[in-house]
């Protein structure tokens, strides 16, 4: 066999070795990811058509804020994919929240709430907000239900909602009825159909983005239906992270070992999530996942192995339900809704 013939065929071999290798290290790797929920159900908040609708309503509701500015799609915008695209929200009076406002779609499967994880469930996360001095700044849970109670529309969907409940306006209620909504935000995509079975749903160039994501190690914490937020981890695991001051989850447990720790965010749509991290102050995704390997994994990645995987994470951009996000029709003010 001629010279130039026999290292062509030799390429050629190594070529198709490593394409069946990263071929047997994805499928060695998708146990570990599971399509996302039709639903995200709770054992203490039964999902009902009522209080789904009454949650809706409540999303987009800004009499429930100080100045009757800002509701929860204020900061986490239902068409712009959860969240406002600013390192820190403007709460009431202009002044900016301690973290980046993470995305609401998709949430209600993590492991708990807020960066910290200082919430179990969506229910709990939605009533944090509203009395925030900084966010929505309501005095108290009595004034916010005192809102509710004076606007009959509202007074017809609590009960509806919660049936057989003598007094169905409560602030727990109101947390209900926003986590039954927040429990539909669920943004199935390509990368739902392919671990469904198609393996024709992503590309070739995705897939090869997939092997390369497996292989520097992301699968270790970014794995499960949401592709992460299934675990809290250190920021800085393998190398001091520059400049941090927000001790993350220690504040909340109190335990020194958990210093710098923050639940590990999921990648479903991370494309159009940026800036990056609790302070947001990682504008690009190319840079986020550079930092990601160096940090957390002591790797320098190639810009060759950086395009690979942001490639893949391009495939985890999910579909808006947009029929279920549509703005509600909001009960109408009276005489004894409190003013702004």
């Amino acid at each position: 066999m001629h010279t130039t013939t026999r290292i062509l065929a030799l390429v050629a071999g190594l070529s198709t070795a490593s394409a069946f290798a990263q071929a047997d290290l994805s499928e060695a790797f998708l146990p570990m990811f599971q399509p996302l929920p039709a639903q995200a159900p709770s054992p203490d908040n039964e999902l009902t058509e009522a209080k789904i609708n009454l949650g809706r309503q409540l999303y987009y509701e800004n009499r429930i804020s100080k100045g009757e500015k800002l509701s929860c799609n204020s900061c986490h915008m239902l068409d712009k994919y959860g969240q406002d695209n600013l390192p820190f929200s403007p709460g009431h009076e202009g002044k900016l929240g301690g973290r980046s406002s993470p995305s609401t779609y998709n949430a209600a499967i993590h492991i708990a709430q807020f960066w910290d994880g200082r919430e179990p469930t969506v229910e709990a996360q939605a009533k944090g907000p509203v009395l925030n001095p900084v966010e929505m700044g309501m005095p108290s849970a009595d004034f916010v239900v005192k809102v509710l109670k004076s606007m009959p529309g509202y007074v017809e969907g609590f009960k509806a909602a919660f049936p057989g409940e003598a007094d169905p306006i409560t602030y727990d209620n109101f947390g209900k009825a926003v986590g039954a909504f927040e429990r539909g935000l669920l943004t199935p995509g390509k990368w739902d159909v392919f671990l469904k079975g198609n393996k024709d749903a992503l590309s070739a160039e995705e897939k090869k983005g997939f092997a390369t994501f497996a292989k520097v190690g992301c699968v270790t914490c970014h794995n499960g239906p949401g592709v992460g937020g299934m675990m809290y981890q250190k920021l800085g695991l393998v190398k001091g992270w520059p400049d941090l001051k927000d001790n993350g989850r220690a504040d909340v447990t109190k335990n020194d070992g958990e210093k710098f720790f923050f639940k590990v965010p999921s990648l479903r749509n991370i494309t159009e999530t940026s800036p990056y991290l609790h302070d947001g102050s990682v504008k690009t995704l190319d840079e986020m996942v550079q930092k990601m390997a160096e940090f957390q994994l002591g790797k320098q990645l190639t810009d060759e192995e950086t395009s690979s995987i942001v490639t893949f994470l391009k495939s985890l951009k999910g579909d808006l339900p947009t029929e279920y996000i549509k703005v509600p029709k909001l009960p109408e003010s009276t005489p004894d809704t409190p003013k702004a």
